[in-house]
């Protein structure tokens, strides 16, 4: 499942991520968040050694938040002969230093916040994917809210602007606008995303920690829009079971 390369704008992207939530303690992980501040935030070489072992698992790519940490340990881990490719997060308090930055790392991909895209203001996310489209990396958008963005991004301006578009997607609807998330719901939403025609990338696929790798996927391979994975990993034993299961798939 979600192995190999696929070629957007002839640029060769990894269909499997390593996801960053957990490297900068993101509120979704609730009482956790706080752990993974204290235990990876403020140190670097332990983020490097999950890296590392997410790529000795077969993985090749990072959804990389720009935090100066997660930074320092990629390039930690790249040093000693794990290179990932990166997709990254521009960050909306730092677009501009966070562009310069990535381009310097030859990302692959740079991906607008969903802070700004969730506004759902398409001159100014025009704006914001023009100027990743000049970097030379592929632009996209990232949405935490997917039902009421993607229904809005259809007749929107910025509809031919991107072509990576990554969304929370579950089997329970966690972190998905949606007050129920049954059979009619899901029909709906690969509906929505169908028409959208744009290279999906699903995120919070474990549902924060709430759902084992094993639930996770077997609903993941079901859903054939998903063309790539983002995966966030706290510990070198939580890379060495979700890749491996991933990988059975």
């Amino acid at each position: 499942m979600l192995e190999g390369y696929l070629e957007l704008n002839s640029q060769k992207m990894p269909r499997t991520l390593l996801g960053t939530s957990p490297f900068i303690g993101a509120a979704q992980f609730g009482h956790r968040a706080r752990l993974y501040l204290l235990d990876l935030y403020r140190n670097p070489e332990a983020i490097a050694q999950i890296i590392a072992r997410s790529y000795q698992m077969g993985v090749r790519g990072i959804q990389l938040i720009p935090h100066a940490p997660v930074v320092e340990a990629l390039q930690i881990a790249r040093e000693e002969g794990f290179p990932l490719d990166i997709i990254a997060t521009i960050r909306p308090e730092s677009e501009k230093e966070d562009m310069d930055l990535l381009s310097d790392l030859d990302a692959s991909a740079m991906l607008v916040d969903p802070e700004i895209t969730d506004q759902r203001d398409w001159n100014l996310l025009g704006e914001k994917l023009d100027a990743i489209n000049d970097t030379g990396s592929v632009p996209g958008l990232i949405t935490q809210y997917p039902f009421q963005t993607s229904r809005e991004l259809l007749d929107s301006s910025v509809l031919d602007d991107f072509k990576l578009y990554m969304v929370p997607l579950n089997r329970l609807g966690y972190l998905m606008d949606s007050d129920t998330y049954g059979p009619d719901e899901r029909a709906y939403f690969r509906e929505i995303i169908g028409k959208l025609d744009k290279t999906i990338i699903a995120m919070h696929v474990l549902a924060a920690g709430i759902m084992t790798p094993d639930d996770a996927f077997d609903y993941l391979k079901t859903q054939d829009f998903v063309d790539m994975v983002a995966l966030g990993i706290a510990s070198e034993k939580e890379a060495e079971e979700t890749f491996l299961k991933l990988s059975q798939r």
